[in-house]
């Protein structure tokens, strides 16, 4: 009896060893179906594309088509416009935006733009414009109507609207950084100052003086100890959804090149930045994917992604030819991938109807986030992921 007793206590003692090793391990593996909280990575949302900009006055895009020489180039193009950035998150159930960016170091370099001084317009009047840091804009001296001027003005609607809402799903913000356009400069536009190591220190600096590091989800939150940032996403997952709840995360828009590798210059898995580049897969920082085309083998692609642990944003229309045309196979197949950030120029019912559609990009399910059709485990119920 003595003996038997002696080795039950032994394989007893195994046994919870074994179950301490299995929940430890459990704690850092890749989350597997049925297991843990929602990630937000399992989630899809609606965003806007260019989600400042506002539509010029009708003398202004006549002025920008003869510059181009192309002809209702604007209407066939750029004749779109959004609501300010609190009311899409209020009102249209927006969760992603996209914003556009210009360096302005010294303050004024965009408040006179050639198809105003074309018109004899003089400059713009709103004083934001004179006052340095990064501008938000479409494109300069061509296309500058915006709902805020002032990258640091776009933030702070972001975080009143945030402070006001704390539980909303994680707030993705696309950002682009742009340069002049040849036409224009070859005309006697601005020359935008190039996004170089300090523009980018600056810009990283711009967006932590509007939200601390609580506010932000950021790739030193996301990396694993003695991993890549993209072993970290593939291996381990995204924070829960109560991890990241109420805040932002900020991802490049940029296609990889120069700007990319001065940003992860010195820092192969973003060290210390604030923004997740648009990698490749196989790279050290790839975490975040753009894949504009979701149709057709782009859509098993995207999947593909996704399920690997990539975030991924596509589009859902084109403007504003996909309204024109009624063709909603763009926003099927969006939608249908599972990226996880849907991009829109018609994210309500209405803003198409000018054009003589009904087109609008929504979720199915309707509300501001669902369950992705990808890769969300059981766990997950899209009436729950966004507290009413």
């Amino acid at each position: 009896m003595l003996q038997r007793r002696g080795l039950s206590a032994v394989l007893a003692a195994l046994a919870a060893a074994l179950i301490a090793a299995a929940v430890a391990t459990s704690a850092t593996a890749a989350p597997r179906a049925g297991q843990g909280s929602v990630r937000m990575n399992e989630l899809q949302v609606i965003g806007t594309h260019n989600s400042y900009k506002r539509e010029l006055a009708e003398t202004e895009q006549a002025a920008y088509d003869q510059i181009i020489a192309t002809p209702g180039d604007y209407d066939q193009f750029l004749a779109y416009s959004h609501a300010a950035i609190p009311n899409q998150f209020a009102l249209q159930e927006v969760r992603g935006l996209e914003l556009d960016l210009f360096g302005d170091p010294k303050g004024g370099l965009y408040a006179e733009p050639l198809v105003r001084r074309r018109l004899d317009l003089g400059p713009l009047p709103d004083p934001a414009w004179r006052q340095p840091g990064v501008k938000v804009l479409h494109i300069a001296d061509l296309d500058y109507e915006t709902t805020c001027v002032r990258f640091v003005s776009c933030l702070e609607q972001v975080r009143g609207w945030s402070d006001a809402n704390p539980r909303h799903v994680p707030l993705l913000i696309l950002l682009e950084l742009k340069q002049s356009d040849r036409r224009a400069v070859e005309q006697g536009g601005v020359v935008a100052p190039p996004w170089n190591a300090a523009a980018l220190d600056g810009l990283d600096a711009e967006i932590r003086s509007v939200f601390g590091e609580d506010d932000m989800i950021t790739p030193d939150d996301v990396r694993r100890s003695a991993l890549t940032l993209e072993q970290s996403v593939r291996e381990h997952g995204w924070p829960t959804l109560r991890q990241s709840r109420g805040k932002v995360a900020f991802l490049l828009d940029n296609e990889p090149g120069s700007i990319r590798e001065a940003y992860i210059a010195g820092r192969p898995s973003l060290e210390g930045r604030v923004i997740f580049t648009n990698s490749r897969p196989g790279q050290p920082d790839a975490a975040f994917v753009k894949r504009n085309e979701p149709r057709e083998a782009n859509t098993a692609q995207i999947q593909e992604l996704v399920r690997q642990g990539y975030l991924v944003r596509t589009r859902s229309d084109l403007p504003v030819s996909t309204v024109r045309t009624g063709d909603t196979s763009l926003l099927d197949a969006a939608l249908r991938s599972g990226a996880h950030v849907v991009s829109t120029d018609f994210p309500e019912v209405g803003m198409s109807a000018r054009y003589g559609s009904d087109f609008v990009a929504r979720l199915p399910e309707g509300g501001p986030a669902r369950c992705n059709p990808v890769n969300a485990r059981r766990p997950c119920r899209s009436d729950r992921l966004e507290p009413r």
